[in-house]
């Protein structure tokens, strides 16, 4: 296994309904940090964006954080991280998110998470890179998610290897695990392409 020394989280702008989310996603930065890990995010300071990021922040992590300049605007920029970039558009914030990371984390979150994580699997699937993703799947709050793959891969839409490309966890105190369990890249990023 290459060394993680950077992960990527995609996760809520919301806190969601439940507490658990938010212990969850606190759990998960001080892990990151405990472990010299640093934590590349969508650079908000709201929702379970900002409880990471903070948490990260708390015990003595590095946090980059990468929004567009609308989403900055609107005041929703984190001020207190290691670095922030402010750029011009989703699709940059979005390649230089996966550029930067060693590994990526799905937490629960809205269509914008899922939006990320999607685009995550299909380049690994197109095999313009081939990093760990980890689905955090907090309460079964991805069980639908998982589901639908499941029904895409019955009716003939992707293949059961589909399933290969992302690694289930279902308690932050796992990931670090399941992370340095990840088998070797198995080919080269191709980075340029995306």
């Amino acid at each position: 296994m290459t060394a993680i020394r950077s992960v990527c989280v995609y996760c809520g702008s919301s806190l969601g309904e439940s507490q658990v989310y938010t212990a969850q996603a606190q759990i998960l930065g001080r892990r990151l940090a405990e472990n010299g890990i640093r934590l590349i995010y969508g650079g908000g300071r709201i929702g379970l964006m900002g409880v990471v990021a903070d948490a990260v922040m708390k015990a003595g992590g590095e946090v980059v954080g990468i929004i567009p300049n609308h989403l900055h605007d609107w005041e929703v920029g984190h001020t207190g991280l290691t670095e922030l970039h402010v750029v011009d558009s989703m699709h940059t914030r979005k390649k230089m998110m996966v550029e930067m990371s060693d590994a990526f984390i799905a937490l629960p979150g809205g269509l914008g998470t899922l939006d990320e994580f999607f685009e995550v699997i299909t380049w690994r699937q197109l095999k313009l890179h081939d990093k760990p993703v980890l689905v955090l799947n907090t309460e079964d709050y991805w069980h639908p998610l998982m589901a639908l793959i499941e029904t895409v891969i019955e009716r003939g839409f992707a293949r059961r290897s589909a399933t290969s490309l992302y690694t289930v966890v279902d308690d932050a105190e796992a990931v670090i695990a399941a992370l340095l369990a990840e088998p070797s890249p198995e080919h080269a990023t191709r980075s340029s392409k995306i």
